[in-house]
């Protein structure tokens, strides 16, 4: 067991100003992320915001435009950083016409691995020990990405990278990864994870970086996130600017948000019951009323939203 706070765990990774353009337009521009030991790294944005681009540079697999990347302390490219990590990037360029334990061997082979034990051990513990003698191109997309997790394993490596490591998978292949994780974490291995679930993603992550446009937004603890998802009444009613008048007079404290043109979010609000009853004498009708708790999905779509707007002058809270 690891008892080190989490200041004092070594940085996995780092990186500063790390900039990546295409043809004049930057798809990662002046990016500094930080990831220590041991974390579950979520890595979240919308299509095209940078993510695959990220992942890719810190693998070695596309060269930075500008910026530096450190990996356990060391540049890019060190033969000992690069045997310390294993990934899967978009696909796991699997040769089609070899079964997975035939595609196991030869990217062992590639990595100067020898020991056929580990590549049947990983095979049992991603759940393709019983394929025989199926062929690559006959797998399902879950089965496929297993199998790139497989090897993304070989060798032992001390950070996983995976891009979209549960695309594909069944509710029972997701919840035999996600497991998978969390005992490697356990044993002491770094992650970070792109996943366009969030609610999955926010089951296995220990830190959070939300990166839009190229540009990390945010880098946030879970225990960070726990605090700022903070409980909210949500009211649906037929008429948002009439109810809008009403709280702000009688219920001052509730701090209201419109969410879209029936839709109002009230934070520390404290008597729910007083505002059903005001709203219903003031001949508002009300659709739906009941307190909830901000998740993952929502704080991501709300900080997006809050830069989008803030970006435009509107102001809107996040």
């Amino acid at each position: 067991m690891d008892y080190k706070t989490e200041s004092q765990k070594p940085l996995i990774v780092e990186t500063r100003a790390l900039t990546k353009t295409y043809k004049g337009k930057a798809a990662v521009s002046h990016l500094d992320m930080k990831i220590r030991e041991g974390s579950i790294y979520g890595f979240i944005g919308r299509n095209g915001a940078g993510k695959s681009t990220t992942l890719k540079m810190l693998c070695g697999l596309a060269k930075p435009t500008a910026g530096e990347i450190q990996l356990f302390g060391k540049a890019t490219g060190d033969p000992m950083v690069t045997r310390r990590i294993g990934s899967l990037i978009e696909s796991a360029g699997l040769y089609p016409g070899m079964t997975a334990r035939q595609n196991m061997i030869m990217k062992a082979k590639c990595l100067g691995l020898a020991d056929e034990n580990q590549v049947d051990r990983l095979l049992s513990l991603t759940g393709l020990s019983q394929t025989g003698n199926k062929k690559a191109k006959q797998f399902s997309m879950g089965m496929r990405q297993r199998l790139g997790i497989a090897m993304a394993l070989l060798g032992n490596p001390d950070l996983l990278i995976l891009d979209e490591p549960i695309n594909g998978l069944d509710p029972e292949g997701v919840r035999e990864i996600r497991h998978l994780i969390l005992d490697l974490n356990e044993e002491g291995k770094t992650f970070i994870i792109s996943s366009h679930i969030l609610g999955e993603l926010s089951k296995l992550s220990s830190h959070y970086g939300i990166i839009k446009d190229g540009s990390l937004v945010e880098q946030i603890s879970r225990e960070e996130l726990e605090t700022k998802c903070a409980d909210y009444f949500r009211l649906e009613v037929n008429d948002t600017r009439r109810a809008l008048a009403l709280i702000e007079e009688h219920f001052p404290q509730a701090k209201p948000q419109v969410q879209d043109a029936r839709t109002i979010h009230l934070y520390h609000l404290e008597d729910s019951a007083a505002l059903n009853r005001l709203l219903i004498e003031n001949k508002i009708q009300i659709y739906a009323s009941g307190f909830h708790h901000m998740d993952l999905e929502e704080y991501f779509l709300a900080r997006m939203d809050g830069i989008q707007n803030s970006e435009k002058g509107e102001g809107k809270h996040v």
